[in-house]
């Protein structure tokens, strides 16, 4: 399913050169919100944090 998600994104950005304009416009503006990226972080990291917590606890 990633894939596939993957490969439509990647041709509407070659089909429409505009929006890979518009989006890098989006991503560079959440990015630099330091919330976003502290919720990003949580959220890949959330697998390694609790295995590490169930380590500690057993």
């Amino acid at each position: 399913m990633t894939r596939i998600l993957f490969g439509a994104v990647l041709g509407l950005l070659i089909a429409y050169p505009g929006l890979l304009a518009a989006v890098l416009a989006v991503i560079v503006a959440a990015v630099s919100q330091p919330a976003v990226l502290a919720f990003t972080a949580g959220i890949l990291l959330w697998p390694r944090i609790t295995r590490t917590a169930r380590r500690w606890t057993a």
